[in-house]
């Protein structure tokens, strides 16, 4: 227990959050999920990915931040700069639970699922094999300081990488290492719902959260049916959107579930839609 107390996990938290002060926007969707299980299936059988609905989720999210670049962007000396591509960071548990490291991956909406679980999932065995020189040496720097010296440099260190775009390695910091946002998920906890508070060092706009898949009655052509809902949550930085964004994020959110085939149209592989809905829930991703 005095382990688990003490992680890097902890310590960083108590270092970054004081109480809040700032205004954030909390936005909900509950999307039908009957075609986006369906997509996901035929993906795993088409490739032997674990493709998962974080991954799905994911690459919604990159779409919608392609598609608003005023979203897809940092505050540097009070002003805004787009971002030259969209990166998301999944958040992943380490074998015992008591640490949350990030995983980056770039060039999301140009990637088809099964290279965005590909990398995810290399990304994700380094980071708990101890074979990631940087996640390593970060977390010898934040065990071995103490809280009242943690808290200003971890707001230094957020400042350099994420909104000068500068390389602190010593520390074990990449360049925009929360990339665009933050995409993590509580489903597979058995969670229906839940809200990511903003991590001020990360620096990004955007936090989206995944639910768990859940059978509940909803309205299709007027008819009142059973189906495999999905609850996505996203906390946003006001500073970065108003009605316009949110519109442009729940739109493209709404369309891929709709229609997630058409982002094998949209990245030119084969699209060829499986007969009937897959109701098997998604595969617990290998982040989050």
């Amino acid at each position: 227990m005095g382990r688990q107390h003490n992680s890097v996990r902890r310590k960083l938290a108590i270092a970054t959050w004081r109480p809040p002060r700032e205004a954030n926007i909390y936005g909900k969707l509950e999307l039908d999920a009957t075609e986006a299980l369906a997509y996901l299936q035929q993906v795993r059988e088409r490739s032997g990915e674990r493709v998962t609905m974080t991954h799905l989720v994911a690459r919604a999210t990159a779409a919608a931040l392609a598609e608003e670049p005023t979203l897809n962007g940092r505050i540097r000396f009070g002003r805004y700069l787009p971002n030259d591509r969209v990166s998301i960071a999944f958040l992943v548990t380490m074998p015992d639970g008591s640490d949350l490291a990030r995983a980056r991956v770039d060039d999301v909406d140009r990637k088809d699922l099964a290279t965005i679980a590909a990398e995810l999932r290399s990304r994700s065995r380094r980071l708990r094999d101890g074979a990631d020189t940087d996640w390593e040496a970060s977390k010898r720097i934040v065990r071995v300081l103490p809280t009242w010296l943690l808290r200003p440099l971890v707001w230094t260190t957020g400042w350099l990488t994420a909104s000068l775009g500068i390389d602190a390695k010593p520390l074990g910091l990449e360049r925009q290492p929360f990339g665009s946002a933050i995409v993590t998920s509580v489903g597979m906890l058995g969670l229906d719902e839940a809200w990511v508070p903003p991590t001020p060092f990360a620096r990004v706009p955007l936090y989206v959260l995944i639910g768990a898949v859940r059978e509940r009655p909803t309205t299709v052509e007027g008819q009142v049916v059973s189906r495999p809902m999905l609850t996505v949550t996203a906390t946003i930085d006001h500073r970065f959107i108003d009605g316009f964004q949110a519109a442009t994020l729940a739109r493209a959110f709404r369309r891929v579930f709709d229609d997630p085939w058409s982002l094998d149209r949209a990245g030119g592989a084969p699209s060829v839609r499986a007969s009937g809905g897959a109701q098997d829930p998604p595969l617990a991703p290998p982040s989050a």
